[in-house]
């Protein structure tokens, strides 16, 4: 039990609290804020609690025990009275109003007895979840099938439960003035960099906004407000808690924000966000394998298009062991319209599945593939080999966990393709310098490269990047 002040926003008179929170929480007027009176002792007592935030086995076992109570075992003092009565949940004595209201819109009860000029604070709640079912996203092949959910303290179980050491900390924070979102930064006290905590921790403690309306985003847009028009991600996110936990053994902070099924990871560099769990997942030659082939089709994903369309418009730079890559049928419309429409249309397609009931899926998928295939091609508005390689980026986009480093890298090559279609090889040359550019400038939210271990080059941690190394033996 934390200590409290002499000082107290409450009377000892239960009428006067009552009549007070009445009117503070609308009990009239709110339908799920219930006040539920009792008698401790031959004192009347009350609480006040949010329904659907409460165990109700606890409260029926709670008040049984409390109405067992006789007028000669109350205690002198509520802390007194919390020790002896209430010692099986959490209980705080509060003396502050806005503290108080905080904990009961939070789902705590909040109890007041005529008597006290304090109030006790039970932590009896609990909260709609969903099962830490494996996420969507960031399946894997063999490995951990849980995944994080909106309940930021189920997030942090499922963390705790894989980093069984004293060193792990979890500080809770609350952003936002309506909101009071909480916010936890989790991390290895001995091996996180202390600098960069005490200012993420400034950070976050010093923004100034009503709530986290988009959770996770708001938060992130808050904490790194400059060059928000380079697109490549400052944050590594994931919802598998192996990778948190292993990204906090790794000397990282993980931010968890209630109502996210999500963990935000940093500092991140773009190696960092390349990664995969399946990496991990198998032995060192496969997980070699695995992560050099997301790299390689990573790239291929910036460069494949934007390089065909420069071949085509200098059609005597196809070598003759190349010459298949050229359109077989005329162009009817420009290769450069052809790649930005099958660009834009994938994202619509995108879009629709997304918003599409999952009844109505399988005739999306048929009308997607009869539109963007045979019958485009027909139609003389696409070239076949275009529905090719567009086809090729947009599977091979999949390969590497990140939405974010995947829409950055689509816009780079939207700049390539329309540079390169405009100015042929200097224009390619140019969207090559841009693309390198966004990324080589970029900072992570420390102020650290980007490009670490490339930059500054780090010969250990950078082998260590496209090589998967068993892990070290156990000292005996």
């Amino acid at each position: 039990m934390r200590e409290v002040s002499t000082a107290t926003d409450f009377s000892d008179k239960l009428q006067v609290n009552k009549e007070a929170w009445d009117k503070l929480l609308a009990i009239d007027t709110n339908f799920d804020v219930l006040y539920k009176d009792l008698v401790i002792g031959e004192r009347e007592a009350g609480f006040y609690f949010i329904d659907g935030f409460v165990k109700d086995e606890v409260m029926q076992k709670l008040m049984s025990s409390l109405e067992s109570i006789t007028k000669d075992k109350m205690p002198q003092t509520l802390e007194e009275f919390s020790k002896q009565w209430i010692s099986y949940v959490e209980v705080d004595v509060e003396t502050e109003k806005d503290s108080l209201l905080r904990a009961l819109l939070s789902g705590v009860v909040c109890m007041f007895i005529d008597g006290y000029d304090k109030a006790l604070a039970i932590d009896c709640r609990t909260y709609p979840a969903r099962g830490v079912d494996e996420p969507e996203k960031d399946r894997v092949m063999r490995g951990s099938r849980d995944g994080f959910v909106e309940t930021v303290v189920f997030n942090t179980a499922l963390i705790r439960r894989r980093i069984r050491s004293p060193k792990l900390c979890m500080e809770m924070m609350s952003v936002g003035r309506s909101s009071k979102t909480d916010v936890v930064v989790s991390y290895m006290a001995d091996r996180v960099d202390q600098a960069f905590l005490e200012n993420l921790k400034q950070r976050i403690q010093s923004i100034d906004i009503d709530a986290l309306t988009m959770n996770q985003e708001s938060l992130a847009e808050c904490l790194y407000k400059r060059s928000w028009i380079n697109p490549f991600p400052k944050y590594k996110y994931s919802e598998r808690p192996d990778t948190a936990a292993a990204s906090i053994l790794e000397g990282n902070i993980v931010v968890l924000v209630d109502n996210s099924p999500s963990a935000m990871i940093m500092p991140t560099s773009v190696f960092d966000i390349i990664e995969e769990a399946d990496d991990y997942y198998f032995p060192p030659v496969t997980g070699t394998y695995l992560r050099l082939s997301r790299f390689l089709t990573t790239l291929l994903t910036l460069f494949l298009t934007p390089t065909w369309l420069l071949l085509m418009k200098n059609p005597g730079w196809i070598p003759d062991w190349l010459q298949f890559i050229v359109p077989a049928e005329e162009v009817q419309v420009p290769l450069l319209f052809q790649l930005l429409i099958l660009e834009f249309a994938i994202d619509g397609l995108r879009l629709a599945a997304v918003n599409t009931p999952n009844m109505l899926s399988t005739p999306l998928s048929v009308i997607a593939g009869l539109v963007l295939g045979d019958y485009a091609v027909q139609s003389g508005w696409f070239n076949a080999e275009s529905m090719l390689y567009m086809a090729f980026v947009v599977l091979a986009n999949y390969s590497q966990p990140s939405f974010e480093l995947g829409f950055a890298l689509k816009f780079m090559r939207l700049i390539m393709l329309v540079l390169t279609s405009i100015f042929s090889i200097y224009g390619y040359i140019a969207g090559v310098i841009i693309s390198i550019c966004a990324v080589v400038f970029n900072k992570t939210i420390s102020g650290k490269s980007y490009l670490y271990p490339v930059i500054p080059f780090n010969k250990k941690d950078f082998i260590r990047r496209f090589i998967r190394i068993s892990l070290p033996k156990t000292e005996e």
